[in-house]
C-alpha cells in the first residue's frame, strides 16, 4: 500500500534535522540520527526523503516559503529588509541553513522568492526591469546578511542588537538614496550577462571575467 501523508510526522522530521544541522552541519545530519530526534524509524524517514540531501533541500525550501509569505506582507522595502532581519533572528538555526552554500548547486538552481521579491520593489521605486537591479539587490541582500550574521555569532543583546538593525536600515535607505541619484556611477566591472541570479535553473555564475572597464574603486576624498 502507498503512505499515508503525514504532515505533522514530516514537520516533526524536519524539524529535528533542523536542531542537528545546528548542532553539527551536514554531518551530524544522517538519516538515522534524524529518526532517533524525530521520535520515529530510519526507515520511515527514508520513505519520506530519499538521503539527507532531500531533507536539506526541503528545509530550504520550506525556509524559503515562510520567508517570503512574511515579506509579502510588507509593502515598501524598508519594510521587507526589517521583516527580513526579524525572520532571520527569530529562525537562525534555519536561516544559517538556507544561506550556506546558497550560490552554489542545488540550492543556486533553487526558487528564491524574497531574492525577487526585493528586486521587484526596487524595480517599482526606480524604474527599469528587476534583472537591471540585481547587483542593487545583491547588495541590500549582503548588507541584511552580514547584519543578521554579526547579531547571531556576537550574540548581541539589548541598545546593541537595535542600534546595528538601525544601522543596516539605515544603510539601505543610503544605498536606495545613493542609486537614485544621477551622478551615481558603480565601481568595479561592469554586470556580466551571464551572471544570472534567482531564476532557478537559469541561475549562473558567469565566467568571472566580465568587462573590465573601471575595475579600480574610487579612492576616499
Amino acid at each position: 500500500m502507498p503512505r499515508q501523508p503525514d504532515p505533522a510526522l514530516e514537520q516533526r522530521i524536519l524539524e529535528a534535522a533542523s536542531r542537528l544541522w545546528a548542532r553539527g552541519g551536514e554531518k551530524a545530519l544522517t538519516m538515522r540520527a534524524v529518526a532517533k530526534a524525530a521520535g520515529t524509524t530510519t526507515p520511515t524517514v527514508y520513505e519520506r526523503y530519499r538521503d539527507r540531501d532531500d531533507i536539506l533541500r526541503a528545509l530550504r525550501l520550506q525556509t524559503r516559503r515562510e520567508m517570503f509569505d512574511a515579506l509579502s506582507r510588507t509593502r515598501t522595502l524598508r519594510e521587507a529588509v526589517q521583516c527580513k532581519l526579524q525572520f532571520a533572528l527569530e529562525h537562525r538555526h534555519a536561516y544559517q541553513m538556507l544561506m550556506d552554500g546558497v550560490a552554489k548547486p542545488p540550492s543556486l538552481h533553487e526558487p528564491w522568492p524574497s531574492f525577487n521579491l526585493m528586486r521587484e520593489r526596487l524595480a517599482a521605486h526606480l524604474g527599469g526591469t528587476p534583472r537591471q537591479h540585481t547587483r542593487l539587490t545583491l547588495a541590500v541582500w549582503s548588507l541584511t546578511y552580514g547584519t543578521a550574521m554579526i547579531i547571531i555569532r556576537g550574540q548581541f543583546q539589548g541598545e546593541l542588537r537595535t542600534q546595528t538593525l538601525h544601522a543596516c536600515l539605515d544603510a539601505v535607505d543610503a544605498v536606495l538614496e545613493c542609486a537614485r541619484s544621477k551622478h551615481f556611477a558603480p565601481t568595479g566591472p561592469q554586470w556580466p550577462p551571464n551572471l544570472i541570479l534567482g531564476e532557478g535553473r537559469q541561475s549562473r555564475l558567469g565566467n568571472g571575467k566580465g568587462n573590465r572597464r573601471g575595475t579600480r574603486m574610487s579612492k576616499p576624498r
